[in-house]
């Protein structure tokens, strides 16, 4: 194994430099601005209470100073869904490659905006920046993952997709170091802090140009098969590229005139209608496992197991690490066991750490070492994310649709993952009151029932070809039928859907 590893690494080196491009200017930077803006929140409002008090010589009530806060917070999801919409017209016009490239545009005007709003004495600066890196948020959310997926072959295609998603566990865990007081979190540095994603862009726009369009892109919608094989070689070396070559010559000729589906075209059609159930219910479990719901409480929890105030941040950044980590090895991983397994194992332990956490959270009252639990439990909690969904739904994502139709399926998924995220981030405090640690009952229902859908419906998309897979879940029929066909596809021997694991 060590030396297919080494044979990998020396083979495709193109190809690992060309997704840690892709990942430094995409889901990095996402994860970075997710995290790094709790970190800078006191010191903004702060500076806002100040600015207006410089303009009308008084300062701000406190009901309007926490608007403007949630402006400058929840801007940044309109921002997404915005870009989310904007991603498909983009990537079909221009090809993914320049697509990133004029995001890292956008994301340098943004960095610019926030970064000199201090010495502006703006905060409206601040406001529009957000809204700039929401919508570039939006693009990436959407490109990153097809983008890595359509440039690797089939035996890299699980890491690859995998990797982009280690990206984003990155991101959140550099903006929580670097939030840290000991460096850029404090009232001096907040602005540099904020506008620390232009630089990884500038990076980004500088080393892009010298990587290839996808494959796919240059083959099925640019006609252009030199351009194809030149760039299979260029990020795959000289080897045999037949079978991938076979596998996008049939995508081609299954698409009438290399047309791209529009997103009511993708609607329409009853033959995708199975894989955007799939997409559409996978994408709903990510929101709302409960992950986002772990960090928010995490503090909470920390407080009450007697932790020190200085501390916690630094517990925090551990829990952060942790998902990285396991992202990490999940990457690793999935091209061996498979995207079925680890999905279904990684939200199995989540449903087990979610209902031992609010055990634990109700008796912590009684019995004060049960805190101890608590935090433990957390940590296992997002070890089982990173190890499981993190990966393995993008992969999912990316697999289960063809070239023509792919681009307005990731639309809209991304449009169904920013209202998601924006109705978690409005209601969830509330429930948090309402209920409590038992607020985690409303998760753990989610889980314990992705975990059924996903052994009766997901068929196992590791090693097969995309075309292959679309057509198996075409011929499915929704309903009953729908039922019948993914459990009798689950308890045959046969291979059809779900291949060996």
């Amino acid at each position: 194994m060590t030396s297919s590893f080494l044979s990998d690494l020396v083979q495709y080196q193109r190809l690992f430099q060309m997704i840690f491009v892709l990942g430094l200017g995409g889901n990095l930077l996402i994860g970075f601005q997710v995290s790094v803006i709790t970190y800078a929140s006191e010191d903004i409002k702060t500076f806002i209470n100040a600015t207006w008090v410089e303009r009308y010589d008084s300062p701000l009530q406190p009901q309007t100073l926490s608007l403007l806060w949630s402006l400058v917070v929840s801007v940044y999801c309109v921002g997404g869904l915005l870009g989310c919409l904007l991603s498909g017209p983009l990537a079909t016009r221009y090809g993914k490659k320049r697509s990133f490239m004029i995001n890292d545009l956008i994301i340098i005007a943004a960095a610019l905006l926030i970064g000199c709003s201090k010495t502006a004495r703006s905060f409206e600066m601040i406001l529009i920046g957000r809204l700039l890196y929401g919508i570039t948020a939006g693009v990436s959310f959407n490109i990153h993952g097809q983008y890595v997926g359509e440039v690797s072959p089939k035996k890299l295609r699980g890491f690859a997709n995998a990797a982009s998603s280690a990206f984003f566990a990155l991101g959140k865990t550099l903006g929580q170091l670097m939030g840290l007081r000991e460096l850029l979190g404090t009232q001096t540095f907040w602005p540099l802090l904020l506008a620390l994603s232009g630089f990884a862009a500038l990076v980004q726009l500088l080393l892009l140009p010298f990587f290839p369009e996808s494959p796919p892109y240059l083959l099925i919608q640019k006609d252009d098969k030199e351009g194809c094989l030149q760039a299979m070689k260029d990020l795959w070396g000289e080897g045999h590229h037949q079978a991938e070559m076979d596998d996008m010559m049939k995508q081609k000729a299954a698409m009438k005139n290399s047309n791209v589906l529009s997103i009511l075209e993708v609607l329409k059609d009853k033959s995708l209608r199975p894989s955007l159930c799939i997409i559409f219910l996978l994408t709903l479990s990510m929101q709302w496992c409960g992950l986002s719901a772990i960090y928010f409480y995490a503090f909470e929890v920390f407080r009450t197991a007697k932790l020190e105030d200085d501390l916690i941040p630094y517990v925090a950044l551990g829990v952060g690490t942790c998902e990285f980590i396991s992202a990490i090895l999940c990457s690793s991983m999935i091209d061996h066991i498979g995207r079925r397994i680890l999905l279904l194992g990684g939200y199995a332990m989540m449903a087990l750490a979610l209902a031992l956490l609010v055990m634990t959270l109700s008796l912590q009252d009684t019995f004060p070492w049960m805190s101890y639990c608590s935090i433990a439990l957390i940590f296992l909690f997002v070890l089982c994310f990173g190890l499981g969904p993190c990966g393995g739904v993008i992969s999912v994502m990316v697999e289960i649709f063809n070239q023509s139709s792919r681009t307005s399926a990731f639309v809209i998924v991304g449009t169904t993952s920013w209202m998601c995220l924006i109705v978690v981030g409005m209601g969830f405090p509330f429930v948090v009151e309402l209920l409590g640690p038992y607020c985690f009952l409303i998760f753990l229902v989610v889980l314990i029932w992705i975990v059924i859908f996903i052994y009766i419906f997901l068929p196992e998309t590791k090693g097969r070809a995309i075309a292959d897979i679309t057509e198996d879940l075409g011929r499915i029929q929704l309903g009953k039928k729908f039922i019948l066909t993914a459990l009798r596809m689950n308890f045959t021997k046969d291979p059809g859907l779900c291949t060996k694991l």
